[in-house]
């Protein structure tokens, strides 16, 4: 088995990985279908972050599993999903080799398809939209954060697990992909994408002159992805260059990414302090801190809104637990779990709930979200209205940044 440092829209993070037949059970009394489920059952055993599995007995589900008769592969898989769903955990899931290699391009930042980032409701199973992807085929067609797909060309989503939705929607350039979209308070609307190439770019920066302000650094990250601390780095020197004396760091429908592109991004700010704690069934497992310099000692304000999400709410926690900035816009996400993702021995993939992060100040945000310093509600805005006179939340953080107390403060 192979380890793989891979994110979605949840972090991951490798543990070590001891995988042993059974004592009771003689290795060459399982069939390869056994094998594979058994397999399953020990990483499972080994890494979830629940030691009591859902308060259920998983040794004697072990034993249940294996006792029916496995005539093939998909038998091997059902019996597998079935496995996993007693774990009432939709992060916890199987990957057959198909999604598997799809998940490895994605994270690879070469993918066709929508462009959208997607979750289940741990309490609806409902399919929902953290955000779309910029300029992606999903966003001009008129999708929107929070926006419910209850239907993929006509299959109800409720049947099918992220990964299927996922796999439902990807496919060649220039076909078409019909989604019903539910909206609080309207009826369904069924929309019609065509399907692209996903361009991943994801730092956009400019400086923002004003007359009687300061200049500020605006600078828009839309996905953590491997090249994401690069970009932001040259940015802010480019920006720095330029006489910016402040900056706003806008993380608004930033759906995450991968955890070492969190906790970089955070270093690039901070000089010092904690970023982020990682918790399993045992308790604290591990920390991640600033190692400063940071790029900048210039005052920092963050917009956050619902469709901020996993490490994009790492990174948002670090600065506004460690004081290093203020937080305006809505309550974030609230995904706080930590995926590892398995290669198994047939070509498919495992992803196991493995842990949970805590802010700084071990603040638990599954489900909760960040609430911001400042709260400020944003009307429905097109994409060319954002960071504009348009933008309530932006002409906050404009107006909190261009505070003299605020800029007096500054190192």
């Amino acid at each position: 088995m192979q380890k793989k440092w891979i994110a979605r829209v949840g972090l991951l993070l490798i543990l070590p990985i001891v995988v042993a037949l059974s004592w009771s059970t003689p290795a060459w009394a399982f069939t390869e279908e056994q094998r594979l489920v058994n397999e399953v059952w020990r990483i499972v055993n080994r890494s979830y972050v629940d030691e009591s599995f859902n308060h259920q007995n998983w040794r004697s589900l072990r034993q249940q599993v294996l006792s029916r008769p496995l005539n093939n592969r998909e038998a091997a898989y059902e019996t597998i999903q079935q496995m996993l769903a007693s774990l009432n955990d939709p992060f916890t899931r199987l990957l057959r080799p198909d999604q598997y290699r799809s998940l490895q391009t994605n994270t690879s930042g070469e993918l066709t398809g929508v462009g959208l980032q997607i979750a289940l409701d741990s309490e609806t199973s409902e399919l929902k939209v953290i955000a779309p992807l910029e300029s992606s085929p999903a966003e001009q067609a008129g999708i929107r954060p929070a926006d419910r797909i209850s239907r993929i060309d006509g299959v109800p989503t409720a049947k099918l697990t992220l990964d299927e939705a996922a796999e439902k929607m990807r496919g060649p350039i220039g076909s078409r992909v019909v989604l019903t979209v539910a909206r609080e308070g309207e009826p369904e609307l069924d929309i019609q994408v065509v399907r692209d190439r996903i361009a991943i770019n994801p730092v956009y920066a400019q400086l923002r002159e004003f007359h009687d302000r300061p200049t500020i650094g605006y600078i828009r990250l839309n996905q953590f992805n491997a090249n994401a601390t690069v970009e932001l780095a040259k940015a802010v020197h480019r920006l720095e260059n330029q006489g910016a004396e402040g900056y706003i760091l806008d993380l608004r429908n930033n759906p995450g990414g991968l955890l070492q592109a969190g906790v970089e991004i955070a270093r690039l700010w901070l000089d010092s302090g904690t970023i982020v704690y990682t918790v399993n069934r045992q308790g604290i497992q591990d920390s991640f801190e600033a190692n400063g310099p940071a790029l900048t000692q210039d005052p920092l304000v963050v917009l956050v809104n619902q469709g901020t999400a996993s490490a994009s709410e790492i990174l948002a926690g670090a600065l506004q637990d460690n004081g290093r900035a203020e937080l305006v816009g809505e309550k974030t996400f609230g995904k706080g779990l930590i995926q590892s993702l398995f290669e198994l021995s047939d070509g498919s993939g495992l992803a196991v709930t493995v842990a949970k992060y805590e802010t700084p100040n071990h603040h638990d945000i599954n489900k909760l979200g960040i609430t911001p310093d400042r709260l400020v509600p944003l009307e429905a805005i097109t994409r060319e209205q954002v960071a504009t006179e348009q933008d309530q939340q932006y002409q906050a953080a404009v107006e909190l940044l261009t505070q003299p107390s605020v800029l007096a403060g500054a190192a």
